[in-house]
């Protein structure tokens, strides 16, 4: 099987903590961040992995992932093609034909590949959006009657569902992603209005990767929990 992974960020907030690397490949636990993402990959069967990254960072990629134990196909954009477009150009370096996984480089996310697709697959879908509700950044505040004050909560989950950036995609429904831009402003209202959009639940850690205080936390999450290659 096939997964398509977005890696054409340029670690800009990570500042001297990316040392001037992509920051799907900036160090976490000793590997590069996109590496412990492809080893749970590994584990449902993913054998071939296309990384979307910009032109000219082919050669830095294929190099530092070269122990993965996956094929790792690069998908240099020619030009910034949004997330939408992104996934559409590294689409047609695939082998296969059916259902493809899809999602960002630069997190650490906990989700289960095999019940998604399973989800995915029995919905019959066009796509099926991995979706959270992440612990809110800010404390809560309860408010009673006449705007009293009733409690507090430091941290919780914020009230609504998130999307996470990680798909499952049908062929039918990866020939419909714009050639440039995004598709959550394009395909995906038309999904929704046709009722081919699916959702899956994830309840589990989904820490995204932009600043050196995420880059720690993430580093002490693989350092606690090695099995992420096993």
């Amino acid at each position: 099987m096939e997964a398509i992974v977005l890696a054409g960020g340029k670690a800009e907030r990570l500042g001297d903590a990316a040392a001037g690397r992509p920051k799907s490949l900036v160090p976490v636990g000793g590997r590069p961040l996109l590496a412990w993402q492809i080893g749970r990959l590994r584990r449902v069967g993913v054998s071939r992995v296309i990384v979307s990254c910009m032109a000219g960072q082919e050669a830095d990629f294929e190099q530092d992932l070269a122990g993965a134990g996956v094929e790792i196909v690069c998908a240099g954009e020619p030009e910034r093609l949004g997330r939408g477009g992104a996934i559409r150009y590294a689409a047609s370096f695939r082998n296969e034909t059916g259902n493809v996984l899809a999602m960002n480089g630069d997190e650490l996310v906990a989700v289960d590949f095999a019940a998604l697709l399973a989800r995915h697959r029995a919905a019959n879908a066009a796509a099926t959006v991995t979706v959270a509700q992440p612990l809110s950044q800010f404390g809560q505040v309860e408010l009673g009657d006449d705007d009293v004050v009733t409690g507090f909560h430091e941290v919780a989950p914020v009230p609504y569902w998130v999307n996470c950036g990680i798909y499952a995609l049908s062929a039918a429904g990866l020939a419909r992603f714009p050639e440039k831009g995004d598709h959550e402003t394009t395909i995906f209202p038309e999904l929704v209005a046709e009722g081919s959009l699916q959702a899956f639940r994830h309840d589990g850690l989904w820490l995204t990767v932009n600043t050196p205080k995420e880059l720690r936390r993430a580093d002490e999450h693989v350092t606690a929990h090695p099995e992420w290659l096993a």
